[in-house]
């Protein structure tokens, strides 16, 4: 199956030390970008987090959300981590220094810094286990959304591919109805002017003519198109980018078709055609 690159899954697991959750959030984009807001003491574990949603996810945009909130979070007792603390005097030792003038950090200040107050259950050494099998369930609920999306999506390809195959149809049989045309009012043109319409100069201006307006080529590839695209449809998984590259071939001879044309039957389908093609190229947009 394909699958959107639009989606939204949550996760929550209940433990003794609290209740863990995690939210992730993806959207088109051309690359794989990753985005975590996670609390300071779990930072160490992003990299394995960001591990987990690449073994799945080829491209988009992906936010992800990892929260903590401690059984005990209202009787908690405050202790300073003494390791933290540590480094702060270091740094703060040698930026004094270099810089003697420098105002000295407040004891508030020192207390907001990442790490100072942490908490022991959001150690990551007993998180990770934990943390990552909720990451393992929120991904399988986001893959599921993100393939639901996408059969929706293919859906409404293989519906505009249905009717560009018709409209391709539709333009064959019009080429030699209008050569026909062309030959009639070229001989009616010559007969006026007292020209005989068997003269072999005639027949060289047809033969332009159709070679100028020959669209059977065009018409070839747009079948070609057709049938490569349901190719990649049924192939499955991440076939975004050589869907947007179809979407191109497919406009590219759609204005042809319309440079092309002599009939107003014609142009009406290489409009047609065009607006199809769009409406594909929206959708592809959204497919990883």
């Amino acid at each position: 199956m394909i699958a959107s690159m639009t989606g939204f899954a949550a996760a929550v697991r209940e433990s003794a030390q609290g209740s863990l959750s995690v939210e992730i959030k993806t959207v088109n984009h051309r690359y794989f970008e990753f985005q975590a807001r996670i609390p300071e003491e779990l930072r160490p574990l992003e990299p394995a987090i960001r591990e987990v949603l690449s073994g799945k996810l080829t491209r988009g945009k992906i936010d992800c959300r990892v929260t903590f909130t401690s059984a005990d979070a209202g009787a908690r007792t405050l202790v300073p981590d003494a390791r933290a603390m540590a480094s702060i005097k270091a740094a703060a030792k040698q930026v004094q220094g270099e810089f003697p003038d420098a105002r000295p950090l407040s004891i508030g200040e020192i207390l907001h810094w990442p790490g100072v107050l942490g908490d022991d259950a959001l150690s990551p050494e007993k998180m990770k286990d934990d943390l990552l099998a909720l990451m393992g369930e929120a991904v399988r609920e986001l893959d599921a959304t993100r393939q639901r999306e996408g059969a929706k999506l293919e859906k409404v390809l293989r519906d505009r591919l249905d009717r560009i195959g018709e409209l391709v149809k539709e333009a064959q049989p019009l080429m030699p109805a209008a050569i026909k045309a062309f030959q009639e009012k070229l001989a009616a043109k010559l007969a006026e002017a007292g020209a005989s319409p068997s003269d072999e100069r005639i027949q060289q201006e047809i033969v332009l003519y159709a070679a100028r307006i020959d669209v059977d080529e065009e018409l070839s590839r747009l079948h070609a198109h057709i049938a490569e695209m349901k190719r990649v449809l049924d192939k499955g998984g991440a076939c975004g980018k050589r869907l947007d590259f179809l979407c191109q071939e497919f406009n590219r001879e759609s204005n042809t078709l319309g440079s092309k044309s002599v009939a107003n039957e014609i142009t009406r389908i290489s409009v047609e055609l065009k607006v199809l093609i769009e409406q594909m190229r929206e959708q592809v947009q959204n497919i990883e």
